[in-house]
């Protein structure tokens, strides 16, 4: 049976969601919302469906069970629920939105509802990072100790001199943290446990955006472990994404999603038999060339809708990791730790 999905927004990332969606083959796109009509035009002649600019009338588009939602982070809640209240079905991009509260009327909405939520963190679809993911789950590296999160990416000044709402706290919430570097946080609490407290300083050092483009937190996990992390788009040219995880029985290494070691007291060479890493050159553009992760996302979403199960990251999930950024933000402006609220 063909699921018929709306896309809203008309930039890169709807472009790779679109791309998502043809790779599967029972799902199609059935409509595009977005304000530029030229872009949304342009998506619509690539990938099919019917272009709306006005957002009810796209809701009410039929046949269409799923919305994808691309816009600007700040819109991300209010257009969920919206779609909800349509009985869609929602699969918002990261972050969920950039306030704790309305992510969780979003929540709260779509669980009354009665239809699914989820967002897309692709990357714990990663075959190196679900195999860590385990291992750590089983105990196999032991107590946790040190997590050690770099983010030290790129981005050129017309990533944000071309959008009104990159690095502006009223749509994207923040900078370097919220933006790129979430999907870091993300794997680290999946990971490694829930953050207890943290600290944190930032600036903007190079580019002309109101939130910060260089950031540097000190977490302090529930379960003991510490943590840095390292978030930035100041640092030229961009260095692949890198997560160290140490505990008592060893370290992980991984490295723009790829397990670059596991060095163990007890090894397990099972560990590094190796997974192809998509072709995305994060750390120096924002385009996303490999949709892989994002069709990973949009298939388990599907299946979560068929049999009834939760998505590997709902709604609730997405929440955890927008605390932690409000948490580090919030720690940036006062000078003081912060407790996470959970």
């Amino acid at each position: 049976m063909t699921t018929n999905i709306g896309l809203i927004g008309g930039g890169n990332i709807s472009e790779t969601h679109a791309r998502a969606a043809r790779a599967i083959s029972d799902v199609e796109v059935a409509a595009i919302f977005g304000t530029n009509a030229e872009k949304v035009g342009r998506l619509c002649r690539e990938y099919g469906g019917t272009p709306y600019s006005d957002f009810e009338k796209f809701l009410s588009h039929r046949p269409m069970e799923i919305v994808a939602i691309g816009s600007p982070s700040g819109l991300h809640a209010e257009q969920g629920i919206a779609a909800a209240r349509h009985g869609l079905h929602v699969l918002t991009e990261k972050p969920i939105d950039i306030s704790v509260e309305r992510a969780e009327a979003l929540i709260a909405e779509t669980k009354k509802m009665g239809v699914k939520l989820g967002v897309f963190f692709q990357d714990r679809y990663k075959l190196d990072i679900l195999r860590v993911k385990l291992a750590v789950d089983s105990g196999t590296l032991g107590r946790p100790i040190l997590a050690d999160a770099r983010v030290k990416w790129y981005r050129a000044p017309d990533y944000y001199a071309n959008s009104r709402w990159r690095g502006t706290w009223a749509l994207d919430g923040g900078g370097a943290l919220i933006n790129q570097a979430v999907h870091t946080l993300d794997l680290m609490t999946w990971i490694f446990g829930e953050v207890a407290s943290v600290q944190a300083s930032s600036k903007t050092a190079l580019h002309a955006i109101e939130a910060e483009d260089t950031l540097i937190a000190m977490l302090q996990f529930a379960n003991g472990a510490l943590g840095v992390l390292q978030a930035t788009t100041s640092v030229f040219p961009g260095y692949p994404r890198r997560l160290e995880l140490t505990g008592t029985e060893g370290t992980f290494i991984i490295e723009q999603d790829r397990l670059l070691a596991a060095d163990l007291k007890n090894p397990n060479d099972d560990l590094l038999r190796g997974s192809e890493a998509d072709s995305n050159v994060s750390s120096s553009s924002p385009v996303v060339s490999d949709a892989r992760g994002h069709q990973a996302v949009l298939q388990d979403f599907l299946d979560a809708i068929r049999t009834g199960a939760e998505p590997r990251c709902d709604g609730k999930e997405g929440r955890r990791s927008l605390a932690l950024v409000q948490a580090i933000y919030a720690a940036c402006k006062s000078g003081e730790r912060v407790l996470v609220k959970n």
